[in-house]
């Protein structure tokens, strides 16, 4: 394992390690904090005492490279320089105002991310995070076309609470469900097509189709909106084939539907463009995003609207808020994230090093790897598909696995964090999605660590090639 160095990155020592100053932490974890998605028991959280960079340590003075970027949110790293002076910058001067008022960041940063998105939008509403920006997105679709229902994919995530988790299509909905307008659908996903294709072209050609006929039988006329991730995050790094979603945007248009775009977890920068839908040739009518806008720093999330649809609430009043919307601080560092975007060529560096080093690399690892079935993405946003047998694609673990039955998963994850590497898993599959600021170094180093796991998953597969 890799120790973290003995200075932090301003100069001054950080007091590691310290496991009993660990011990006390993990004891007032397990004693008063209830996590998410968990059964409580069976949790054994990493006690995080610092970070920097693409890095972070525990109290026992473990690093590790954090290749899921926390949530996929800190895309500009750990305790970032800029954007923590921004913080400070911001905090002595106004601390918090209400949403009412007119605030110089807040504006600011409304019109860095309008300019970003295009000309078709001219506002932004700003929420706390990607779930409620989520839910305002829909009540803005639902309210501006007096329509209720929404139409969603299998394969989603939305947010975890509301109309966002009747959108989402994956086993987090099942707990959770409450009726309500909201029909799913299936989307394109060529390695484990629902309609049987061997191309992308008819991926593309029959997903339009089954949406088609999906939107025929509910009634065109009922439908508010069409919610899709432009590229599916956590369920899969799903990267829309060619087409498609222009197809998508065609039915919309034709049936006088909202169309809907999920950046939460793609947009600034993930993708190496502002929003991952400026890679596929369409624009859609609401922006979702969170995440990436400050890297989490301060909880901030917001609905980008084009001017067809704010116009409609010129003279109307639309029925939402929260007290916390764009908050002075969140949108300080939402402002600085601009301006090192731009001095670093953040956007530019993250298509080189996915196109350069990750690609070539994941896509080296199918057919030398017998557990790796496919691997798929663009930028810093990508998903290895772990498999017991590479000719039936049965998945390593099965779909929503737990317990015993995900222990595979378990101990491939167990493996990578040996090497030091923090990895995301989900299902069968790994994803590679570090921080932006990473280094080639670095980059190659986590690569090679979780090359190294993949011999557990190997040996499961049927032995190692």
């Amino acid at each position: 394992m890799t120790q973290p160095s003995s200075l932090d990155p301003d100069g001054t020592p950080h007091r590691l390690p310290d496991p009993e100053a660990g011990a006390a932490v993990l004891a007032d974890d397990r004693a008063h904090v209830f996590h998410s998605w968990s059964a409580q028991a069976a949790l054994a959280p990493v006690a995080v005492a610092g970070g920097s960079g693409s890095t972070f340590w525990d109290y026992d003075g473990d690093s590790y490279l954090d290749f899921s970027s926390q949530l996929v949110n800190l895309n500009l790293g750990h305790q970032h320089p800029d954007l923590i002076a921004a913080l400070h910058r911001q905090a002595d001067r106004l601390a918090t105002v209400q949403p009412s008022m007119a605030n110089d960041v807040r504006g600011e940063l409304a019109r860095l991310i309008t300019e970003v998105a295009g000309e078709r939008f001219t506002k932004v509403f700003f929420t706390n995070g990607g779930v409620d920006a989520n839910e305002y997105a829909v009540r803005m679709a639902r309210h501006s076309t007096g329509r209720a229902k929404v139409l969603s994919a299998y394969r989603s995530y939305h947010g975890g609470m509301g109309t966002p988790i009747a959108l989402t299509g994956d086993p987090r909905r099942w707990a959770n469900e409450t009726g309500g307008a909201v029909v799913h659908f299936f989307g394109p996903y060529l390695y484990r097509s629902p309609f049987h294709s061997v191309t992308l072209e008819e991926e593309t050609t029959r997903a339009l189709e089954h949406l088609e006929a999906v939107i025929a039988l509910e009634g065109p006329a009922t439908i508010a909106a069409i919610v899709l991730e432009t590229i599916v995050g956590t369920n899969g790094v799903l990267v829309p084939p060619p087409g498609y979603l222009a197809g998508v945007r065609e039915l919309c248009d034709r049936h006088g539907i909202v169309f809907i775009l999920d950046e939460v977890m793609a947009g600034f920068g993930r993708v190496g463009e502002w929003f991952a839908f400026q890679a596929f040739d369409v624009v859609p009518d609401l922006i979702t995003f969170a995440k990436g806008v400050n890297s989490g720093y301060v909880p901030l999330g917001g609905v980008v609207i084009s001017d067809a649809i704010a116009s409609y609430f010129d003279e109307r009043v639309f029925s939402g808020g929260l007290t916390y919307s764009g908050h002075p601080l969140a949108c300080a560092v939402g402002v600085a994230t601009f301006e090192v975007f731009r001095r670093d060529g953040v956007l530019e560096r993250v298509r080189d090093l996915g196109e350069r080093v990750v690609r070539p690399r994941l896509e080296s690892w199918v057919g030398a790897h017998p557990s790796v079935g496919d691997v798929r993405g663009r930028g810093l946003f990508w998903a290895v598909e772990l498999v017991r047998d590479a000719g039936t694609r049965e998945p390593l673990v099965p779909y929503n696995a737990s317990g015993a039955d995900n222990a595979p998963m378990a101990a491939f994850a167990a493996a990578c964090r040996r090497g030091g590497v923090s990895p995301f898993v989900h299902f069968n599959r790994t994803h590679i999605c570090p921080p932006l600021v990473i280094t080639e170094v670095e980059l190659n180093r986590g690569l090679d660590a979780i090359e190294a796991a993949l011999a557990v998953t190997d040996e499961i597969a049927g032995g190692t090639k």
